[in-house]
C-alpha cells in the first residue's frame, strides 16, 4: 500500500489563526451559495470562462467529448490545481482547491437538472450541453434526479473537506506540542 508520507512528505502545518480564518471564510461561503442555491455564484463567472474553454480544447476528440469538455474542464482546472498542492504538502491550498472542484458540482447539477426545461440562459451557441448530452446518452427524463445528485455531491465534498483542514489544523496543533 502507498504510504503518501513516505512518499511526499508531511503536511505543512496550519497556524491556529490561520485555519480559523480559512474556516470562517468557507462557512460564510457555504452559507452564501446556500442561500443563493440554485443561482450562479460570483466564483461561477471564473468557472464558466474554464468552462467555456473546455469545448474548443476538448474538440480534436469528437462531438461528444467536445460538449462535455466543457464541464471536464472546469473540473480538470481545480483538480489540477489540488494535485500540484497534494504534492507539495499545501494544506490550506489543497483544501482551496478541493472547495473550488466540488462547488463546480452545485451549478453543473444545476445546468443538469435544467436540460428538460431549457431556462437556464446560456453563454455561446444557445445549445444546452446537458439536453444534448442526456439525450445522447438516452437519460434525459432522468435530467433533475441527476441534477441534485451531483449538487449533492458537492455539498457532501465541500463538507467534506472542511472537516479534512479542521482536522488538519487539530494534528498541526497536536504535533507542535507534542
Amino acid at each position: 500500500m502507498l504510504d503518501f508520507t513516505e512518499r511526499f512528505g508531511q503536511w505543512k502545518p496550519v497556524a491556529k489563526p490561520a485555519g480559523i480564518s480559512w474556516l470562517i471564510f468557507y462557512v460564510l461561503f457555504l452559507l452564501y451559495a446556500a442561500l443563493n442555491a440554485p443561482n450562479f455564484l460570483l466564483i461561477d463567472f471564473a468557472n464558466l470562462a474554464i468552462h467555456e474553454a473546455g469545448h474548443p480544447l476538448f474538440s480534436p476528440f469528437g462531438y461528444t467529448m467536445t460538449i462535455l469538455g466543457g464541464t471536464l474542464a472546469e473540473l480538470i482546472a481545480p483538480l489540477a490545481c489540488f494535485s500540484y498542492f497534494f504534492v507539495k504538502r499545501e494544506t490550506t491550498a489543497v483544501a482551496f482547491c478541493a472547495v473550488w472542484f466540488f462547488e463546480n458540482f452545485l451549478y453543473i447539477g444545476t445546468y443538469m437538472a435544467d436540460a428538460r426545461t431549457l431556462a437556464l440562459p446560456l453563454v455561446g451557441s444557445g445549445d444546452h450541453d446537458w439536453e444534448i448530452l442526456f439525450t445522447q446518452w438516452n437519460v434525459l427524463i432522468h435530467d433533475v434526479q441527476i441534477g441534485h445528485t451531483t449538487r449533492s455531491l458537492g455539498w457532501l465534498g465541500m463538507f467534506a473537506t472542511l472537516a479534512w483542514l479542521a482536522w488538519r489544523m487539530y494534528r498541526s496543533r497536536e504535533n507542535a506540542q507534542g
